[in-house]
């Protein structure tokens, strides 16, 4: 049966309907007649009421476990609530305040990301996940060290403060000096600028007769380069933190749904597909249960935005993984927010 819109319910059923759905995601148990006669929100009777909640079942918004529970939302009453009814809560001076202190603390971008997702999972009770941006670091500096016969080290400074260390393979024959030429060609040239662009600029440097360099320390200039633009495409691109946080109780008491909800997670390819369709998104995007196929059998909903640079090209997504009971209202615009400050962060 298909979901009706939000306007074809009676405004008693639309309001008892939200009490059912904010009551079921803030107790994670489902609401009967006494507890809504009884709340003092709505003037019915408990018969009136079960009437109510007996027609929204039959609407497919609203189920119950057993016959002599309450009814908690189901995906398709979920769905609705988040689309036509909802409040959001916009995130606390303080939570604004703790997102934005973790992003910008010093050091590489991956350890902000990292603080990023460890910050959301204890922020929103669930994972915390972030998609690191596929991107290459920018130079600041670029020294090649030598380290015997036939070798060197190349370190990377980047603009982000991360340094990166890797073994160069040295042409036989190398001229004294070729070394220190290279490093301080590449610093005081290609500085500022990621390893592919770099490289496109040596080369028309090159070739327009622009740059210095003799053969040797054009080679090395080349390989201290590459070595770096060979693996950018192969760095992790997904950090999942506060796996933990959805062993609550109620999964506890469904081993194998606890067994499926890891086993997806483990899957960190999967997970970074699912969050890839959100990277197109103008906003935050929001999948429950069973309308995205990786959680569909452990009914987990993912909340994720993506996050973009100061060009506005999308560079990664941010999100949190949880229950279906999620606090939507609030989770969504904090996910919102972050995104906002990650790509701030990445300019």
């Amino acid at each position: 049966m298909p979901t009706p819109p939000i306007i074809e319910l009676t405004t008693r059923a639309r309001e008892i309907f939200r009490l059912v759905v904010e009551g079921y995601l803030a107790t994670g148990v489902p609401i009967g007649s006494k507890a809504l006669a009884g709340g003092g929100a709505i003037n019915l009777s408990s018969a009136s009421i079960r009437s109510v909640l007996a027609d929204l079942e039959g609407l497919g918004l609203l189920a119950a476990p057993h016959t002599s529970a309450g009814r908690l939302p189901t995906e398709a009453g979920l769905r609705l609530f988040v689309d036509g009814i909802m409040q959001v809560a916009e995130p606390t001076v303080e939570e604004r305040q703790a997102i934005e202190r973790r992003i910008s603390a010093p050091g590489p971008i991956e350890a902000a990301l990292e603080a990023t997702s460890a910050l959301l999972s204890n922020l929103s009770s669930g994972a915390g996940v972030v998609m690191v941006p596929r991107r290459e670091p920018r130079l600041a500096h670029l020294q090649l060290v030598p380290l015997g016969p036939g070798r060197a080290l190349a370190v990377l400074v980047g603009e982000d403060g991360g340094i990166e260390n890797r073994i160069v393979e040295l042409p036989p024959s190398l001229p004294g000096g070729a070394l220190e030429e290279a490093s301080n060609y590449i610093s005081a040239h290609l500085a500022g600028r990621t390893l592919a662009e770099a490289a496109r600029v040596m080369r028309r440097d090159i070739a327009s007769g622009q740059s210095a360099l003799d053969a040797a320390s054009r080679d090395l200039v080349e390989r201290g380069l590459a070595v770096w633009s060979q693996d950018a495409m192969a760095r992790p691109v997904l950090i999942v933190r506060g796996q933990a946080n959805l062993l609550d109780e109620a999964a506890l008491s469904d081993l194998e749904r606890v067994r499926s909800l890891l086993d997806d997670l483990e899957n960190k390819q999967s997970v970074a597909d699912l969050l890839d369709t959100a990277r197109e998104a103008q906003a935050t995007r929001i999948f429950i249960g069973s309308e995205n196929r990786l959680f569909a059998l452990s009914g987990s909903s993912v909340i994720a935005s993506p996050y973009r640079d100061r060009e506005g090209r999308v560079v990664g997504v941010v999100g949190v993984i949880g229950p279906t009971r999620l606090n939507y209202a609030r989770v969504v615009p904090m996910v919102d927010f972050t995104a906002q400050s990650l790509g701030k962060l990445i300019g």
